[in-house]
């Protein structure tokens, strides 16, 4: 598995992932085709600028340009101050083969070797078995259930929180 920086020609894994109604049931329902390109061209220079991490998961390095899904970290003010927050996604046909969590660990890796973004947020939906399941797994503690806002929606989340080794 490689995880590389999010690239302005990542459209095409943007819209499988934001714009499908299986990818997004647990995320409020899929979001408009319209203005992804724009969206992944605001990430690249995002990421570029290394501003926030936003990574593409290759489960192969010697087949680059399949990928998986994506994961980021990114700092922002949910309300009641700052924080680092990590989020991912697989798409299902390689969903069920421990991608998810090991994209995660491997960025977490990085994270703490960087000695960058602190304690570090999660906030799948309560809903989302899998991606409760890999913060459990991956030693993340549970602080409770939270309403999140997530691309205009507000979501119930469970707020999971893991400190750097």
């Amino acid at each position: 598995m490689l995880l590389r920086d999010v690239a302005v020609d990542d459209v095409d894994a943007y819209v499988r992932m934001r714009c499908d109604p299986v990818m997004m049931a647990d995320l409020g329902g899929p979001l408009p085709r319209e203005g992804m390109a724009d969206k992944v061209r605001r990430d690249a220079a995002e990421a570029a600028a290394d501003q926030s991490w936003i990574k593409m998961i290759v489960p192969d390095p010697d087949r680059p340009e399949v990928v998986a899904g994506a994961l980021t970290i990114w700092s922002h003010d949910p309300g009641d101050g700052p924080l680092s927050e990590i989020g991912w996604m697989v798409l299902p046909e390689f969903q069920g083969r421990g991608l998810g969590k090991r994209a995660v660990r491997a960025l977490l890796d990085q994270a703490w070797a960087a000695h960058r973004w602190g304690d570090i947020h999660a906030f799948p939906a309560t809903s989302n078995g899998p991606s409760n399941g890999i913060c459990r797994s991956l030693g993340f503690r549970l602080l409770g259930e939270v309403d999140m806002p997530f691309a205009d929606r507000v979501l119930r989340s469970n707020h999971w929180t893991i400190t750097p080794r």
